[in-house]
């Protein structure tokens, strides 16, 4: 789906989703977003060690196991070992500062495009679960090649839409039963810019989040998740 408009002239909402993308593309960013939803932001490693407890990797690539035939896959095809960009907008992956290794859950935003409708965004997250579903490894950003690359047991999706986005969005995320926020606009024009003790002794309680136990997370979207 292309992201410029007409005449190379970006509107408003192609603004929005451009500023969003970019400053979820930063950890902290990421983290003032996973705010809105405090099971996510519960689930992150370590409050005290932000930047080495949550990768972002914005419009992510993944590398499929096994191979995907387009009868029943929404026309997918793809071959063992190739790699596709995944329909998300950003990835972030949760990572335990101590030992640097990946735990065992993934976050999809899926943040609402310009022109896009309800059925157009839920593909996007429907063709994710096929291809997550193959198993997979991520191609992961240069400095985070010593992570291990393969695919955690839990993904989830977060869902982002705007002040300006159709009702109709939320009120479809809301009874498919997926996760959504709205991303305000009064949002600090550049979150990478709130000190990391703001952040750790905000609203989260640091203790409860290095606790976390991803059980709780079962209920999220855990019927939408074919490879659990």
């Amino acid at each position: 789906m292309t992201h410029q408009s007409t005449g190379g002239v970006m509107t408003i909402q192609q603004v929005q989703y451009e500023n969003l993308l970019t400053t979820c593309s930063n950890y902290v960013g990421a983290i003032a977003l996973l705010k809105q939803h405090r099971p996510y932001l519960e689930a992150i490693p370590s409050m005290r060690r932000p930047k080495e407890s949550v990768v972002t990797i914005p419009l992510p690539v993944i590398r499929v196991r096994n191979p995907i035939q387009p009868t029943g896959h929404a026309g997918m095809q793809l071959t063992a070992g190739e790699s596709v960009l995944l329909p998300c907008d950003v990835a972030l992956l949760m990572c335990d500062p101590e030992w640097k290794i990946k735990t065992g859950i993934e976050i999809c935003v899926f943040i609402h495009r310009p022109n896009e409708d309800f059925s157009d965004l839920l593909m996007r997250w429907r063709q994710t679960q096929i291809l997550f579903d193959r198993g997979y490894e991520w191609l992961l950003p240069a400095r985070y090649q010593y992570l291990l690359s393969e695919g955690a047991d839990i993904v989830r999706p977060l869902f982002v839409v705007f002040p300006g986005s159709p009702e109709r969005i939320s009120k479809g995320l809301k009874g498919a039963g997926l996760p959504a926020i709205t991303y305000s606009d009064n949002a600090p024009a550049d979150p990478t810019s709130m000190a990391t003790s703001e952040l750790a002794e905000g609203e989260l309680d640091v203790q409860a989040a290095e606790t976390f136990d991803f059980a709780d997370l079962d209920d999220i979207g855990s019927s939408e998740m074919t490879s659990e």
